[in-house]
């Protein structure tokens, strides 16, 4: 399986930075191996993102360049990357609660929040009717432990985030997500009404991405935290970023996304639309 482009470039900061511990000891790449007991080419392909080094690497590089006050730096930016892409099987593997309450622990550090839905509705925004279908549908296509019950009383609890504190909320919803279904005209008129009281919320700004939209880039479901992390999902993984410049791209599409939406009543207008589809 690809590794994610976050991880791709998080590598390579780590082996720029052993590179430099490595020429800071006066010390050829060749030798360095040869001291680790290497094949000649690892220092290489560590040193320039080709290969990922494992603790013990680490380890071995900062005792033989004398930089051990580095190590436990090191080993942090690569649990990092390993972290930095992680299957869904993995993080659901004990059923959905577990990753609400993983959510709910990174919510509950950050002050603004960004998040761009294409499809469905934002999660801190579901109703529990809508939260029962969206999660029994991922239950069954991932083919993991069936914890519905508790993974919906988990989202719910979440969303208690909305109401506490000084945290600010934006939150750009793609004009699909309106109409793509969850389970059926009664839970979509409740999820729709909901999103209606959302947009009252002091803290929380809601803005509705015309379907009409001039296209600018690729984009799929991805969520900021402050600018210090951002967490993208595709089919088969959820990608954890923290590299300042990818952050930044996201925050820059965010924008982008934001400046197309619409707010306040033509954004009510559009729900309001699809309420009456409903209805």
């Amino acid at each position: 399986m690809t590794r994610s482009g976050a991880a791709h470039e998080q590598r390579e900061a780590l082996g720029i930075r052993l590179r430099e511990l490595r020429r800071d000891a006066g010390m050829t790449g060749r030798k360095l191996a040869e001291l680790a007991g290497w094949h000649e080419s690892k220092t290489s392909k560590i040193e320039y993102g080709k290969q990922t080094p494992s603790e013990a690497d680490l380890r071995t590089w900062c005792r033989l360049t004398g930089s051990l006050d580095q190590l436990p730096d090191l080993i942090a930016s690569l649990r990092n990357i390993q972290a930095a892409y992680m299957e869904f099987r993995r993080v659901l593997g004990t059923g959905t609660r577990r990753r609400q309450r993983m959510l709910s622990h990174i919510e509950g550090e950050t002050k603004i929040m960004r998040w761009f839905e294409p499809a469905i509705i934002p999660g801190l925004l579901q109703t529990p009717g809508y939260i029962e279908w969206i999660l029994g549908r991922v239950i069954r296509f991932y083919d993991i432990p069936n914890d519905l019950e508790e993974g919906v009383t988990a989202r719910i609890e979440r969303q208690q985030v909305l109401y506490r504190g000084t945290r600010r909320f934006s939150f750009v919803i793609a004009e699909q997500a309106l109409y793509t279904t969850a389970g059926d005209d009664s839970v979509m008129v409740e999820q729709l009404d909901r999103l209606l009281t959302a947009m009252a919320l002091p803290r929380v700004q809601l803005g509705i991405l015309p379907r009409t939209a001039v296209w600018e880039t690729m984009t799929n479901s991805f969520v900021l935290y402050d600018n210090r992390l951002a967490i993208v999902e595709t089919v088969t993984a959820e990608l954890t970023i923290t590299q300042p410049r990818e952050i930044a791209l996201y925050g820059k599409l965010f924008d982008t996304l934001v400046g197309q939406a619409v707010y306040g009543e033509p954004a009510r207008g559009l729900i309001t639309s699809a309420l009456a589809m409903r209805r």
